[in-house]
This record gives structure tokens, sequence and C-alpha cells, in this order.
């Protein structure tokens, strides 16, 4: 399988969307409780992409998943740090389009200056039909590891969730 890796655009929005909505409304995996319009991402895409790494995995010329990083905090001392996100197509997970992209997505934030990844991965113990904890191991096997954890801190189809945060760096801190 050929995986190609490129900069998304706005023109990326209807494709990137089918991939999202699924997970906000079948999984746990996003707290957004509704997918946004096609107008909306389109807008995401153009805000992210224009500070931010964003990134689209095509198998054959489609799409068939995405990376961003955005905005870690807005104080602009944690300029070096963003928060990472990571959404396949569910038939190309386990496939390495996902290692792919976040390898891609390390490499060009390193180059921007940005020395440090955090992933808020919503969290449950034990996994239900909503969400299961396999983006924690995909951190984990990605290098990423486990700094802190919110507990109950959202709420969706009708249970509680925890959220947990995994840091990776991926640049020397000098200086």
């Amino acid at each position: 399988m050929d995986i190609t890796i490129r900069s998304a655009t706005p023109d990326d929005a209807e494709a990137l969307l089918a991939i999202y909505a699924p997970y906000v409304s079948e999984t746990a995996i996003t707290f957004e409780l509704e997918p946004p319009s096609l107008a909306e991402f389109r807008q995401r895409i153009a805000r992210i992409g224009a500070r931010y790494p964003y990134l689209v995995a095509e198998v054959d010329g489609e799409p068939v998943g995405y990376a961003y990083v955005g905005e870690f905090h807005a104080r602009e001392a944690y300029a070096c740090s963003a928060e990472t996100a990571i959404y396949l197509r569910r038939d190309q997970r386990g496939k390495g389009v996902g290692r792919r992209l976040y390898q891609d997505l390390e490499v060009a934030c390193a180059a921007r200056g940005i020395t440090n990844l955090y992933a808020c991965i919503a969290y449950v113990e034990p996994e239900d039909e909503y969400l299961t904890q396999a983006s924690v191991r995909f951190h984990e096997r990605m290098g990423y590891r486990l700094v802190g954890r919110f507990n109950k801190c959202a709420r969706k189809f009708d249970r509680w969730y925890d959220m947990v945060y995994m840091e990776k760096f991926v640049a020397a801190h000098e200086g």
C-alpha cells in the first residue's frame, strides 16, 4: 500500500469531514456532540493550517486520514507546545497510515520550532461500546508517555469519560 502524505487545504473539507463525522456521532473519541457543518470544517482547516501543520494521508489518491496540531494554550510562552489530533477512516486502522501521519507531523512540528506535542485523549475504564483504549496504545507505540489524567471531566452518551494527556518531545530544548 502506497501512502502519500501532503498538506491539507480547505478543499479537503468534504473528504475529511466524512472521516471525522462518525467519530462525533458514534464514539466518545471526540467530545464534540454534533458534527460540524461543511462550512465550519472548511474554516477549521484554513484557520489551523495557517499556523500549524495539518496533514492528509492518501491511498490511491483518496484521503483516508488526517492529523494536525493546534494551539496548546493561548499564552505566548506555550508557542513551543502543540496539541495533536488524528483521525483515520475505519478501514485504514492498523495499516501504518496513522504512524506515517504522526511521523511526518512530528518532523513538520520540529521544523517550526515546536518541541512538545500533547495528545489529549478520551479515556474510560473499562472500555465500552463508544470508547476503547486503542488511542492510548497507539500513542505509547509512537513514543508518547502519560503525563496527566482528568477524571469524569466529560459526559457523552449519558456516560462519564476521563481525559488523559500524553506527551512527546520532538525536538531538543535548547537555550
